[in-house]
């Protein structure tokens, strides 16, 4: 039970660094602040998944600093590939998009992105890891309990609602397409309008995010639908 305490601890903390680090990083490239992830927490789960991938399947059992390298590569990549396609066919939608640069496999990893994953999973085994194992190290059992299932709790509550609202986003492109009544118009730009904040967070957080620009251009549809219905109603 302790080792698997210590391991949800271990993804949140890797789950929050990767999302400081993405933040960070769309910082620089952008002068402002974009809360990066799918999920609407300061947290992005991938990088706290191949972490404990690399920590179970390499841990400290290879001291050898190019096989660590290369292994880590090789983990982080099957990772980001597989993730890139169960979420385009839960969500019928792509998160990224790395056609455009080169030695990419099918737009979901290329070479730009592989070899920082990993020589930092490589720095992180080396470095990072071993002062995190003291960090949790400092919590009593109690507290460690606590804490861990506390945070997975909001971590699942988080993805039920992330998903809860994606779910919402096809089901309503859906019934627009199948039923072109004024009335399930309105309501489809009426739920739009009231869920805007998470579509800004997830427009930022994935600008090629396809659904998005799907659901901009059903809103500007079903505006400029109601402008004609109503100068039409104005005319008679």
């Amino acid at each position: 039970m302790n080792t698997l305490t210590n391991y949800i601890l271990y993804f949140i903390i890797y789950s929050t660094i990767g999302w400081l680090l993405e933040v960070l990083c769309k910082y620089i490239d952008t002068k402002k602040f974009v809360n990066r992830g799918f999920l609407l927490g300061p947290i992005c789960p991938i990088y706290g998944y191949g972490v404990v991938i690399i920590l179970l399947l390499i841990g400290n059992n290879d001291n050898d600093f190019l096989s660590i390298f290369l292994k880590s590569i090789f983990i982080c990549s099957i990772l980001e590939y597989f993730t890139s396609y169960f979420m385009e066919k839960i969500f019928k939608a792509r998160w990224w998009d790395y056609s455009n640069n080169r030695f990419n496999i099918n737009g979901r990893i290329c070479l730009e992105t592989m070899l920082p994953f990993g020589l930092g999973a490589t720095v992180i085994l080396y470095s990072v890891h071993p002062q995190v194992i003291k960090l949790v190290g400092l919590l009593s059992k109690n507290v460690k309990y606590i804490l861990a299932f506390t945070l997975l709790a909001l971590y699942l509550i988080d993805n039920f609602i992330s998903m809860k609202v994606m779910s919402k986003i096809k089901k309503q492109i859906k019934r627009e397409k199948a039923d072109n009544t004024v009335q399930v118009k309105s309501k489809i730009i009426e739920w739009i309008d009231k869920n805007s904040f998470w579509y800004k967070h997830i427009k930022n957080a994935f600008p090629k995010f396809k659904i998005i620009s799907k659901v901009k251009n059903l809103k500007n549809v079903i505006i400029r639908d109601n402008k004609h219905i109503d100068n039409n109603d104005n005319k008679m």
